[in-house]
Formats: C-alpha cells, structure tokens, sequence
C-alpha cells in the first residue's frame, strides 16, 4: 500500500506555479486531458486536479474556494521552518499561525491561495518524538 494525496485547485497552472515556488515540488506530467497535473518531492505523488468550481460537500452546501477546514491535511516535514515557511508565504500562502516550538520541534499552520490548509514542521528527531531527557529515560507511565 502507498499514499497518493489529490489537491483540488480552481486554476492547475497557478496551482503548479505554487506548489513549485512554495514547497520545492516538481511538476512531473499532465494527466486527464490537462485537468490534472502530478507533482513529485514530498516522499508521495502529490495530484493537483484542476475544478472551475469546488465539489459540493456531502450535505449538498459547496465549498467555495476562500479559506475552508478539513480534517485531513498535509504536513510537509522541512529542515528549517523559518525558511520553509518564508518561501510559502512569498509563493502566496497565507501564515495562519506563528511558528509554534514544541518539545518535539516545531509547526506552522498555513493555507495555499485555494484554501487548502497544510502544516510546515521542523523535528528535532524522528516525528513527534521527544528527544529525552535525564528526567525522562525511564520507561513511559501507564
């Protein structure tokens, strides 16, 4: 098993032109008579399909193309996040949070001009390990 993850966009050329500027991705191939587009680099194929209006949402309401949540949402783990997410915001995303540190590293919100919303995280060891401590070497509490 492996993970595809599709990102709808109102236009697929500035979709393309973000995701290139603000994460480093790479366009790979057009797909679907040009309505999609892949996107290789972030360990996954990334798909960016390109919608003139979004989807409706299961209840029938759409969801317009302005900021909109969901439960699922990408984390784009980078080496140094206050560069990452400089380079997002100069590619047009909009920072929703500040850098926030954790004991694990740190995590920016953000959401790309479609309104999709998608983290930037910078570990300080594997993911959302907490790098130990002489208080800490002991078995976890049960």
């Amino acid at each position: 098993m492996y993970l595809l993850l599709n990102i709808d966009v109102a236009d697929l050329d500035r979709g393309v032109r973000f995701y290139e500027a603000a994460l480093g991705l790479r366009y790979s191939r057009s797909l679907f008579d040009g309505g999609a587009a892949e996107m290789l680099g972030a360990g996954c194929r990334l798909y960016l399909i390109e919608r003139a209006e979004p989807d409706p949402a299961p209840a029938g309401a759409a969801h317009p193309w302005s900021r909109h949540w969901t439960p699922i949402h990408p984390d784009f783990v980078v080496q140094d996040i206050a560069t990452a997410t400089a380079r997002a915001v100069t590619a047009g995303a909009l920072q929703e949070t500040p850098i926030r540190p954790f004991e694990w590293g740190q995590l920016v919100t953000l959401s790309a001009p479609f309104g999709n919303g998608f983290c930037l995280i910078e570990f300080v060891g594997e993911p959302y390990e907490v790098p130990a401590t002489p208080e800490r070497n002991g078995p976890p509490a049960r």
